[in-house]
Parts: structure tokens; sequence; C-alpha cells
């Protein structure tokens, strides 16, 4: 009854705040496509590998979308729904050139704006409509300029929370603005599959599946002490974002807190003894710490290692590297060269944390770089890195991983860009 009062009672309790959620559109193989004006009509995608047949689709432009291909299908899958798709490598630089003048659009608009990946924002404009109208003026005048200084489309959702924002630009595309408000987001969301839900990953929409919840409407209307006592406390947080119950604010650019370090840590279902367990559990670690590293668009210039035994004695130690970093297996090198020269071989390890420290934006970290990994090793490397993160947008966070994660009896998972998910699965808690 409480949660229902609160329910009733939010519309009124303050003027709404105007949201929009700006998402460009197949941002990669646009950009691509401004050097490839020939391709735009031809079905195209962005793929790490094409020579190989067996890399991953990154992005697709809209004929090969209508073909049916989508991002992180295998090439070979993607050859046999569309036979003449044609092929172009990822330019991770020309991507990030590309994500800061688009960010720099937004900021003619209001200071608060939030990146939530390379492709995407929030921006609230609450504040800025005496300037420039509604938000769906608003959100109509960036896709417009957008497109004519940049040559690229977006879709935008206005709405009055960054849930139903973020919803909104998925809604329609491309190059579209959706307006979801208090007395249409029923009629526009609650048709919609539950798992089309903003952090409704594989698992938990099978979970919810099984309970017979089949759409968005089904969990709003479920209880959400029921929610939560299936999925944990985001069974709750989901019943909130269904109903229209999300304040989270966004973030300020000129006065938004930096983060300080990003880090993960694993009390693990065994003592790790020898190196392939050492190995395994660092694999994982990195794994994490790297996805989030890309999500919050920061590379690490240090890793720092917590280590404690099973008498719960801990160590910490730390070193700086010669180019920041947010890849997994440049993460992974380094902590394992702490662990060597700070912790007695096979002396047992009851728990790592692995942090990622001193922290610089990822635009502006490359150029730091004077020794260490050559730039063709790490090029490489982002490539494959930022396609597990497709994958695991695509499919679950546990939907690809590396191998020597793979089959272990620690209690290491994969668990990578996608934390937000929060499936629920049966894996050790992270500290």
């Amino acid at each position: 009854m409480n949660e229902k009062k609160r329910l009733q009672a939010q519309p009124n309790q303050q003027k709404d705040r105007v949201i929009l959620h700006c998402d460009m559109n197949g941002f990669f193989a646009s950009v691509e496509l401004l050097s490839h004006p020939e391709l735009r009509d031809r079905p195209m995608a962005v793929c790490g590998s094409p020579d190989k047949r067996h890399g991953i689709i990154l992005a697709k432009n809209e004929p090969a979308k209508k073909a049916g291909v989508v991002t992180a299908e295998t090439v070979w899958q993607a050859l046999k729904k569309c036979p003449d798709l044609q092929f172009v490598p990822p330019h991770m630089s020309k991507y990030k050139h590309y994500s800061r003048l688009i960010n720099e659009i937004y900021q003619r608009f209001t200071d608060m704006v939030e990146p939530f990946s390379i492709d995407e924002s929030w921006l609230d404009v609450t504040a800025s409509q005496s300037l420039f109208g509604s938000g769906r003026e608003i959100a109509d005048t960036i896709r417009e300029t957008v497109k004519k200084e940049l040559g690229l489309t977006l879709s935008a959702g206005v709405s009055f929370n960054k849930i139903f924002a973020k919803m909104g630009s998925e809604y329609k595309k491309p190059d579209a603005t959706t307006l979801i408000t208090r007395e249409n987001y029923k009629d526009i969301l609650w048709p919609l599959p539950a798992r089309d839900m903003f952090f409704v990953g594989k698992a938990t929409a099978q979970k919810l599946a099984a309970a017979g919840i089949s759409t968005i409407g089904d969990i709003a209307v479920t209880s959400p002490d029921f929610l939560e006592s299936m999925l944990g406390k985001q069974g709750r947080q989901l019943w909130e974002y269904t109903n229209g119950l999300d304040n989270s604010p966004v973030a300020r650019t000129s006065e938004g807190e930096k983060i300080k370090s990003v880090g993960n840590g694993v009390t693990f279902t065994r003592d790790l003894i020898t190196e392939d367990d050492i190995i395994t559990a660092v694999t994982s670690l990195s794994d994490t710490v790297a996805g989030r590293l890309r999500r919050y668009g920061m590379k690490a210039c240090g890793v720092k290692v917590d280590i404690k035994d099973p008498y719960f004695k801990v160590i910490s130690r730390q070193k700086q590297l010669f180019s920041p970093t947010n890849l997994a297996g440049e993460l992974a090198k380094n902590a394992l060269d702490i662990i060597h020269s700070s912790w007695k071989s096979g002396s047992p390890i009851r728990m790592l944390t692995i942090t990622g420290i001193n922290l610089t934006d990822e635009f502006f970290g490359e150029q730091l770089s004077l020794f260490g990994v050559s730039s063709d090793d790490r090029q490489k490397g982002e490539q494959i890195e930022r396609t597990m993160d497709e994958v695991r947008k695509k499919y679950g966070s546990s939907s690809i991983g590396f191998a020597a994660v793979l089959d272990n009896d620690i209690g290491a998972y994969v668990r990578g860009y996608a934390e937000e998910e929060a499936d629920n699965d049966d894996t050790p808690k992270q500290k």
C-alpha cells in the first residue's frame, strides 16, 4: 500500500524535469560512410576481421539492417542473410573524434551532459527551455544540428526521467524523436516485451518469463515484494523504473565528480594455489575492471592489487603504467607482475582485488603513450575488447569472455561491460 501511495503521489511532488537521451544511429557505420559515400545505399557493416570471415559485426547501415543483419553476430551469419554485404574495418580514433564533436554540440544547449557510452548521452534541458523551446523542440534542433554539421543522424528520447528518455531513443529509429510523458508512457512502453526494459538482461528476462511476466506492463503491475524475492534488489528497482520512479540526476559537465578509481574484488570459492588459479582470477577481474573503465570513458595510469590470505592478512601493492589503458590484457599483465614480485609462489590467496588508479579521460590518454605496447597491438586489442562489449550489450554479460576463465572451479566468472544488467546468477558476490 505504501508503494502504491508513493506512485500516486509522485506526479504532484514537484515539477518534472526534461531529460533527453541522444543515441547515434549506427554510429561506427555512419562515421565510416563519411569516407565511403559509395556504400551509403548498399548493405555495409563494420567488422574487425572482414577478410577472415569469422569476425563480429560491430555496426551496420540501414540497408544491412533491413536485410536482417544485426550487431554482434558473426560475419558468416550476416553473409547468409545478405550475400552482398560490404565490410569496412573499424577506426576507433575516428569514432572518438566524432564523439567529442557530438558532445560539444550537446553542450551548446546545456552543461548537464552525461555520456553513457561513446555514442550516447543524457542531457538535462529543464533549465534550457526558456532559451531553446520545449524538450521535443530541443531534441529536434540537436538532431538537425548534428546532421548539418557532421553528416550523422541520431535518435532522441524526451521524458521526465533518464530511464524513459533512453527507452524513447530506442523506440523509433533512425533519425527520430520520441516523447514519453506521464500521460502516455503506459501506452508506449508497457506493451513492449520485458526484455526491452532497460537493465533487463537475458537471464533476468528468462526468470521473469518463468514467472509469467512477459511485458514491461507485467513488471509494473507485479508486486514489488515478489519481484524482490525473485531478483533481489534489482526486482524492486525494475518495478520502480517501469512505473516511472527514477530520480537519478544527469551529471553536470563542469561539476561532475571525477571517478578516482575503478576496481573489482572476489573472495574465491577455494584458495588460489597454482599459477593457473592466479591467471584465471586475474583475467576475470581485469576483464570486469576494463569493461567498467570503457563504459565510464576512462583509462587507468596505474594498477593496484590487494591480496588477502586465508588468515585475513592483506597486502596492497601498486605500479604506474607506461601508458594509460582500459584493456583487460594490459591490466592483467601488470597485475600479474605485481603478484609475482610481491607474493611467495604457492602461498594461498583467499581474495584478490584489482583496481585501475590515477584515471584519465580515454580521449586524451593516448597522448601520454610514449613507451610500452605498440600502437598496432593496442589497436588490435582495443578492437577485440570493444567487440566483446558489443556482444555483451546484445546477448548479456556472460555471453562472451576470455578462455582462461571458462569452466573454472574458483568462482571467477565472465563479467564485463554489461554489469548493469544485474542478472542475479548464482555467482560469488563481488566486493
